[in-house]
């Protein structure tokens, strides 16, 4: 009996993709921004662990105006695979990169001035141009040109980017900065973006008048709506949540969750009270069980911090994980559900179960989502149909 890619891919583990719901979301933050706000929608980390070609692909579809990557070779990718949207590179690059940059479009952040410099000695030796979003510190303390307090060490700050600028084989574009702490200190925040302002203001009277400047991030662009300015960076939000330590902001927006990782269940144990499970024996069975043997594993991005803290939905029912999370296998206990058997569909991560994973592991949802492995096909949902 022969199997086609799809029934192969959806054999051992996958993640579905919900491309209809990511368009839901992106239509949802639309309404949100601000109407002459441009849109960037972020592909970093392989969209979030989603697939990033497809998400990009989307996002254009869906009328975003900016796409945002972490480095130059995702860029590079993008554009490889026909996304024609501006793309800006919100890492810090290492300027060997630039034939990369110049030769893809790649929109490129730059927060010293030695960086800007390389970048733009290269561009003119090929006689070409690389924009760029120059990064100012606010409070992030990352990357980017630390915004002083004083007024002699503002000017001194200013004159060093305003000469940045000035370089030759550079566009400069944008500049922005990134909130610290969006999701749960509204004074530290509200300086950060005084602190732009004032930055912003300070490069304008030098004669700087960037055409795109950004601050505000997923949930910062909910709470803030006066930090919107020309563009809201959209990340995490597009894929469904919104959470912070106080709970979910995007939740009041109708916000759908779009990955679901399934496993399908390869052997159904029944073993006596007593048995132990798994590596360094963690668990032992209370009563005569049915156990599960789940073809999942750390190796495919189920945190082993997950072992004994953790349940998968079998039958539409939560069944907890015994003993060690392995490489490659995970157990479960199904002896409460009828007529299970091997071929049967475990949701490992969905809408309910990512956040419970991050809370249990002590970690936030952008890790978890970011964790199914290029191991873990992703079949992709669109228009009533599954693909690869």
């Amino acid at each position: 009996m022969s199997m086609n890619d799809l029934e192969i891919a959806m054999s051992r583990t996958w993640a579905e993709i919900n491309l209809d719901d990511l368009a839901h979301n992106i239509q949802t933050l639309r309404a949100v921004l601000r109407p002459d706000a441009k849109f960037l929608g972020v592909c970093k980390a392989d969209a979030y662990g989603h697939g990033m070609t497809e998400c990009a692909k989307k996002l254009a579809a869906c009328g975003a105006d900016y796409i945002a990557v972490a480095s130059v070779t995702e860029g590079a990718e993008l554009r490889k695979n026909g996304i024609p949207l501006p793309i800006l590179c919100l890492g810090q690059a290492n300027p060997q990169l630039a034939p990369l940059m110049c030769e893809h479009d790649i929109t490129q952040a730059v927060g010293d001035f030695e960086n800007g410099s390389e970048l733009s000695s290269y561009a003119q030796s090929v006689g070409k141009k690389i924009k760029i979003h120059v990064k100012i510190d606010t409070g992030m303390s990352r990357t980017g040109f630390y915004w002083p307090d004083s007024d002699d060490e503002k000017a001194a700050t200013a004159q060093t980017i305003k000469k940045l600028c000035e370089l030759g084989g550079l566009e400069y574009e944008g500049m922005f900065t990134h909130f610290a702490v969006a999701d749960d200190d509204e004074n530290f925040t509200r300086l950060q973006l005084k602190k732009f302002l004032d930055a912003k203001e300070v490069l304008e009277g030098l004669g700087l008048s960037f055409k795109v400047a950004h601050a505000a991030a997923s949930v910062g662009v909910l709470n803030y709506p006066e930090a919107h300015l020309n563009m809201g960076r959209f990340g995490l939000v597009l894929y469904g949540y919104a959470s912070t330590d106080t709970g979910n902001e995007g939740s009041t927006l109708g916000l759908k969750p779009v990955m679901t990782v399934k496993s399908k269940i390869t052997a159904v144990r029944r073993l006596p009270a007593g048995t132990t499970i798994s590596y360094g024996r963690t668990y032992t069975l209370k009563r005569d069980s049915l156990v599960a043997v789940l073809p999942i594993g750390y190796a495919d991005g189920l945190p082993r911090v997950l072992s004994n803290n953790f349940s998968v939905k079998i039958h539409d029912t939560l069944c907890p994980i015994l003993g060690r999370i392995c490489m490659d296998m995970t157990m479960a206990d199904v002896t409460d559900l009828q007529d299970v058997k091997p071929g049967d569909v475990a949701t490992v991560f969905d809408g309910d179960l990512i956040p419970l994973a991050a809370k249990n592991s002590g970690t936030i949802i952008h890790e978890i989502v970011c964790s199914p492995s290029p191991r873990v096909p992703r079949v992709f949902i669109e228009n009533g149909g599954k693909r690869l």
